[in-house]
């Protein structure tokens, strides 16, 4: 599985940018994924597809694609955009798109409105991946998650599903067991956020939680009861096709052997 891991880059500029690359090129890691927000929006975002392009085509690239963070003026100008960018991502290189609502939907525009959309855009070539929060209903009270899922992949355009992380692999199997009886979902990829726990990552997520993130208490106050669970939630992983995304940072040979080692016999 490690050969299969994706590995999402954070950098504030295309020099931070340059020097993650290498140093995955170096560490033999093939898979990234490329997300949007913070400062990697708008200008960024769109210098970084080119420059990743032009400069290292020989990654394996996820795009995320922020309806949120790519917002213009209005909804028209944004899906405008969208769908620009949709047709020249494919014409560099046909890359996988995570396309994502983001934390605060602007003017009603989100995921579902802009497959609606794209169905009826002709000859569009597109690999779509879609985000799912299995969390949403237990831990934060909405229950709609499950619904847009089937708006969703009624769009038929869809390649993947994104899960969200979280703490609770009872949650996770319900919905992976819910997947399994539907057969609409039999032929997509599922690709996993998987948080690594250290210390520092518990100080800080302690002070400022991640909107829709649910870590347990036990996670947050036990460092070892927090490796265990992630030792399961790779063999869970594993067991389910689930491909994990690491979202914790990976920069030093340590950091990078350490991911490694919840994935060694």
């Amino acid at each position: 599985m490690i050969n299969n891991l994706r590995f999402e880059l954070s950098f504030k500029n295309i020099s931070q940018l340059e020097n993650k690359l290498k140093y995955c090129k170096f560490n033999k890691i093939k898979n990234i994924n490329i997300p949007c927000k913070g400062p990697i929006k708008k200008e960024l975002f769109n210098s970084t597809i080119k420059y990743i392009s032009k400069h290292f085509p020989e990654f394996n690239v996820t795009y995320h694609y922020s309806l949120y963070h790519q917002y213009s003026k209005n909804k028209e100008k944004t899906y405008q955009e969208f769908l620009d960018f949709l047709k020249n991502s494919y014409s560099n290189r046909n890359h996988e798109i995570l396309l994502v609502t983001g934390s605060n939907k602007k003017k009603k525009l989100d995921t579902i409105d802009v497959l609606s959309n794209l169905k009826r855009e002709k000859n569009l070539k597109v690999k779509l991946g879609i985000a799912y929060n299995p969390y949403l209903k237990k831990y934060y009270k909405v229950s709609s998650e499950r619904e847009r899922l089937e708006k969703k992949i009624s769009s038929r355009l869809i390649n993947s599903i994104w899960f969200q992380y979280g703490t609770d692999i009872k949650v996770l199997q319900n919905e992976i067991n819910y997947l399994k009886k539907e057969s609409k979902y039999e032929k997509l990829n599922l690709f996993g956020s998987l948080l690594i726990p250290s210390k520092q990552f518990i100080a800080r997520f302690k002070f400022r939680p991640w909107n829709g993130v649910h870590i347990s208490e036990k996670c947050l106050y036990s460092i070892d009861y927090f490796y265990d669970f992630t030792r399961e939630l790779v063999n869970f992983y594993t067991n389910n096709n689930i491909t994990p995304v690491i979202e914790t940072d990976f920069s030093s040979s340590e950091k990078l052997d350490y991911i490694y080692s919840f994935f060694r016999k």
